[in-house]
């Protein structure tokens, strides 16, 4: 295959797939047979076949998809859906996208950016493992080839949209806002009605005998019964007594302790109000049916609301950065979560004394009126703390390698104490292998790479100042992976004609970033100078 002229992506590892579809095949040909056999009776044989002929033609799908690529564009299908194309000329550009499986698996797939604003996600080529990695980043430099070849894309860079960039989408945060506040308003719609039940059981009086049948109801009606039988519930279902001749009722759902306290044969009074057993009184053991008080479900009501202001944050910080790139990491939601905790702490405690509304006491006016001023102080910060902040230009002394470290104004001071900065460079290179530098050293010796924030420079690796140049400062991306938290920015260098990205927090960054520049301009003069040193390949 000529890379750049066609391209055909088919699934890997497809024979043991077809072990799926064979088993898809004898279940129609079972459930056909059994339909004649039996006359067009539904059956449990027929229901298994039809269900293994559903997994069959999935599995068949899924070996048969194609997608292809050529002069006039992309194509994608298989045996089972149509084929669908999409012209060089609607596509804008070619991104990756990575998906996340329940315990953090991450697979990629390329997704395609149309020229109307669309994205369409191609299904292959696909890559579920790191094993998969190579050929999925093959295919994908053929389509980009093809598309700057018979295309226009509007940019080179690849753009990888993460579940943090600002290019992935905000309608799972936004449902499930939605779906807590809609808990939280039933809630408090029913913080009322279980305060009134549960005043007029406690306000509730004995029945008399002059009292109509129509009020006999709201008043406590006394019977006797004998226990049957009980069931004793071990797990989450109801525990429940039953009563001998089922007088006055057949049985009555319990607590699994109110259950254990009965045993068959014990003579009990049952309490009666509003048509149901809400008392059962023997000799050594009482059951009392529990209502729930306002103050419990206003906690309830509570509690949902600032729980959806979690995803309604996201939702907030992904409106706030609707004009920052695709593939650009969104700041993280976790300031207005400190808010949201802070403010259960003196909301919570409010709604479960004062469910119904505050009192006209001094003191809860104060801790309301208190508590919502720390509220609105925090979410000041918060929103301050969360917004994007454009990253300063490469440091003089970082771009300019002819400058000494007396012009920049940066001198190395000898015997100074070493620093460690958490910060780590995101290529594997000969001063970083297999990644394992977590932090950088400065201070008494050359800058070096760590695996440790230190003290000491154990295992410490020097950087060769004198290779590299910083060519631009920038905030992460989704293809710099989740290991770069959000608040870091990301130092894009020349390491001889190899690029190299450093991210640390700002002001480390820029720290580490002057004394690379500070160092450079010494050690290339040495190394020009003395004849015995050999520059680093």
């Amino acid at each position: 295959m000529t890379v750049g002229r066609e391209t055909s992506i088919r699934p890997l590892r497809t024979r043991p797939l077809w072990v799926f579809v064979a088993l898809g095949a004898a279940g129609a040909v079972l459930a056909v047979g059994r339909l004649v056999y039996s006359g067009g009776f539904l059956d449990w044989w027929v229901g298994g076949g039809l269900l293994a002929a559903l997994v069959g033609v999935a599995f068949l799908h899924a070996i048969t998809l194609e997608v292809g690529a050529d002069a006039d564009g992309v194509r994608y299908g298989s045996l089972v859906r149509r084929r669908r194309s999409l012209p060089w000329a609607d596509i804008a550009d070619l991104r990756v996208h990575i998906q996340y499986g329940r315990h953090g698996e991450e697979y990629f797939r390329v997704g395609v950016l149309l020229r109307d604003g669309r994205t369409r996600r191609l299904p292959l080529p696909l890559s579920v493992s790191r094993h998969d990695r190579p050929d999925f980043d093959a295919r994908l430099d053929e389509l980009r080839a093809l598309h700057r070849r018979h295309g226009a894309p509007e940019s080179d860079h690849l753009a990888v949209i993460s579940r943090r960039t600002a290019g992935r989408g905000a309608a799972v945060p936004l449902v499930l806002c939605v779906l807590l506040l809609a808990g939280a308003g039933l809630a408090a719609w029913l913080v009322p009605v279980t305060g009134a039940t549960k005043d007029a059981w406690e306000s509730a009086a004995p029945c008399t005998a002059a009292a109509p049948p129509a009020e006999r109801e709201e008043c406590l009606t006394t019977l006797p019964a004998v226990i049957a039988r009980t069931e004793v519930n071990g797990g989450k279902g109801p525990s429940r007594l039953y009563f001998a001749d089922g007088r006055p009722v057949d049985r009555v759902t319990v607590s699994r302790e109110g259950a254990r306290g009965f045993r068959a044969g014990d003579r009990v009074e049952l309490t009666v109000w509003r048509r149901q057993v809400r008392v059962v009184a023997g000799e050594h053991h009482v059951w009392r049916e529990h209502f729930t008080g306002a103050g419990s479900v206003a906690v309830l009501a509570a509690g949902l609301a600032l729980a959806a202001g979690y995803p309604g944050a996201r939702v907030l910080l992904h409106r706030r950065g609707r004009r920052l790139p695709d593939d650009e990491v969104l700041p993280s939601a976790l300031p207005f979560a400190g808010v949201l905790v802070a403010t259960a702490l003196w909301l919570l405690p409010l709604c479960y004394l004062h469910p119904l509304g505050l009192p006209a006491s001094p003191g809860a006016v104060t801790w309301a009126v208190a508590g919502t001023l720390g509220t609105l102080g925090l979410l000041v910060a918060a929103w301050r703390a969360t917004r994007v902040r454009t990253p300063a230009r490469v440091p003089a002394t970082a771009a300019a390698p002819g400058r000494s470290h007396d012009e920049t104004g940066d001198r190395h001071e000898e015997g100074a104490e070493d620093v460690f900065l958490a910060a780590r460079f995101l290529e594997s290179t000969d001063y970083n292998p297999n990644h394992f530098g977590t932090h950088v050293v400065l201070g008494d010796g050359p800058p070096a790479v760590l695996p440790h924030p230190g003290p000491g420079r154990f295992a410490a690796r020097p950087i060769p100042v004198h290779r590299l140049t910083a060519t631009g400062v920038r905030r992460p991306r989704g293809g710099d992976g989740d290991a770069v938290p959000r608040g870091w920015h990301v130092a894009e260098l020349d390491d001889a004609g190899e690029a190299v990205r450093l991210a640390a927090a700002p002001a480390d960054l820029d720290r580490i970033l002057r004394a690379l520049g500070a160092a450079r301009a010494p050690a290339a003069r040495l190394s020009a100078n003395s004849p015995g040193i050999v520059r680093d390949p």
